[in-house]
């Protein structure tokens, strides 16, 4: 059977023991230290920057070193609430803008600015004024490229001593007052409708264009079908002539033959509505003459009357 007073000395052994079981499982989880993949973290000794740690287990000195909260190095995207800025021409427009950047020096995003986020915020609101202030309303609408490039250059060189690169810089909205808005919507509206008469009356002229220069190849060439058929005609009359002509020299016709067909002609001179008197000639009663000198040779028809050599032409009302 144990004395009190060891029992009271196996207390006191296990208290120590577990104190020491506790004293260090402190120091194991103050010396060991886990860093995400994508993380830094900064390491102080007595106060002042020891390390850096990167990604995977890292041993620290217990009691000694202190490590700050992990510095995120991906990449991020951080969008700002819109900010008024005063055009050339005094107009206020507010612009939204979206930053994209990352860490690559944890020490210095650290210890060179006490929230890089508020100073790259202040920064882009500052460099867009004065970029944007010296363009007017419409140079700053057409020209987002440009201001884009500007803010780029200017955050990415004022941040490098942070610790921070810009990788870009994106104008998300341009929005003038309402008025101004109605009114460029307006000026569209009219800039539409004078393209659309434009292109109407440029539609209209072709249109006049083509359909004159249609009808004056159609009338060219219905004058040069009408020339040619008179043409045409005209060889074709004249070849007729020619084959009736040398009919007539080939039949060597006698004075009769001639007689009869002035006879068979005259009939044609009074023909047609027209005609309200016609002359007889007075080479009829020498036509009479062949004709009956034709049929009855060597005297006149019996019956026949005399004409007087000397008469002459009678005129009288057609019948």
């Amino acid at each position: 059977m144990t004395s009190p007073t060891e029992f009271i000395g196996q207390l006191f052994v296990i208290a120590l023991l577990v104190v020491l079981g506790i004293f260090v499982g402190v120091v194991l989880l103050r010396s060991i230290r886990i860093v995400p993949q994508a993380y830094n973290g900064v390491v102080e000794r007595l106060g002042r920057y020891h390390k850096t740690l990167q990604p995977g287990l890292n041993i620290l000195v217990p009691f000694i070193d202190r490590m700050r909260p992990l510095v995120d190095m991906r990449e991020q995207v951080v969008s700002f609430p819109p900010q008024p800025v005063i055009t050339e021409d005094n107009l206020v427009v507010s612009i939204d803008t979206v930053i994209y950047f990352q860490v690559n020096d944890a020490r210095a995003a650290t210890y060179e600015i006490a929230n890089y986020l508020a100073g790259v915020e202040q920064l882009t609101v500052t460099t867009l004024r004065n970029v944007v202030g010296g363009l007017n309303l419409e140079e700053a609408l057409t020209s987002r490229d440009n201001i884009n490039g500007q803010l780029r250059v200017v955050l990415d060189e004022a941040t490098g001593k942070w610790g921070l690169r810009v990788n870009r810089v994106e104008l998300k909205a341009i929005d003038p007052p309402a008025s101004i808005q109605d009114s460029m919507e307006k000026q569209m509206r009219a800039e539409r409708d004078r393209r659309a008469v434009i292109l109407t009356s440029e539609g209209s002229k072709q249109s006049q264009i083509l359909e004159a220069e249609g009808a004056r190849q159609s009338a060219i060439l219905k004058a040069e079908g009408d020339a040619k058929a008179q043409v045409l005609r005209a060889e074709a009359e004249a070849e007729a002539i020619k084959i009736v002509f040398g009919a007539i020299h080939a039949g060597n016709p006698d004075s009769q033959l001639l007689a009869y067909e002035y006879l068979q002609t005259l009939p044609k001179l009074a023909a047609g509505d027209a005609n309200k008197m016609w002359i007889i000639p007075s080479e009829l009663t020498e036509a009479l003459k062949g004709i009956g000198a034709g049929f009855f040779p060597g005297g006149s028809a019996p019956g026949a009357p005399t004409a007087p050599s000397a008469a002459p032409p009678a005129t009288g009302p057609a019948r």
